[in-house]
């Protein structure tokens, strides 16, 4: 009984704060989420053309705080997409009621290692970012449709010519006999895009505090207007 008790306050001691402390560091900070603009290009100082998005910020406040003890675990809540409050349910206004008089129409979460450095209704903007970072972009891909193999999965076409009546066809998709059936995970025709989509490690080339605005390298997900939720980098 006293080994099992020496054994727990070791536990306790020296090990529990490190597995705290690493559990804390995967924790990403507070982000935001915006409008995506559109695509341009930029050029760098050796005079290379690079391609860039354009992301808008709208007003993003803080709705919610949760914490270990009450919710299970740490997060914030982050109102945006401005609305009236007339076209918001009551349950919607009820909820908003402690950050002010102005109403929100999505909400979003960021899982956060200390909470308690936030207050309600507070406001975050493209200031939380530096240039030159690397963040995460979520969004949803643009949507192509039912589209065949050649289109979804890359198949090579059959030939045009000879006479040959396989063009755009899926060809063999398995036995009859043995086993009778299409195994699982089968790739076929089907629906395209509109799906979740994370970007890693996209570099900030520039901001605008003043009109909040983001301007990241490459594409991002979606189309034009579509909202993103941008975040840090997590940290392992």
């Amino acid at each position: 009984m006293r080994n099992t008790t020496h054994i727990i306050q070791i536990f306790q001691n020296r090990i529990a704060p490190h597995y705290l402390r690493n559990i804390q560091n995967i924790f990403m900070k507070a982000g935001l989420f915006a409008k995506k603009v559109g695509m341009t290009q930029i050029f760098n100082e050796s005079g290379t053309a690079v391609p860039v998005t354009i992301l808008k910020a709208g007003l993003c406040k803080v709705s919610q705080i949760k914490t270990i003890t009450h919710d299970g675990y740490n997060a914030i809540q982050v109102a945006y997409g401005e609305e009236k409050l007339e076209k918001l349910t009551k349950p919607k206004i009820g909820h908003l009621k402690k950050i002010g008089d102005q109403g929100f129409k999505s909400f979003g979460e960021f899982h956060i290692a200390q909470p308690e450095e936030f207050k309600l209704g507070q406001v975050i903007d493209v200031a939380t970012f530096t240039k030159g970072q690397k963040v995460r972009v979520t969004g949803t891909s643009i949507g192509k449709g039912f589209t065949g193999n050649q289109k979804r999965n890359n198949f090579a076409r059959g030939p045009m010519t000879h006479g040959s009546k396989n063009h755009r066809l899926p060809g063999s998709i398995g036995s009859g006999t043995t086993p009778g059936r299409i195994y699982p995970g089968k790739r076929m025709a089907g629906h395209l895009g509109n799906a979740k989509v994370t970007l890693k490690n996209t570099e900030i080339l520039y901001l605008n505090t003043d009109e909040n605005i983001l301007v990241v390298k490459g594409s991002v997900p979606g189309k034009k207007n579509a909202v993103l939720k941008i975040q840090h980098q997590k940290i392992v």
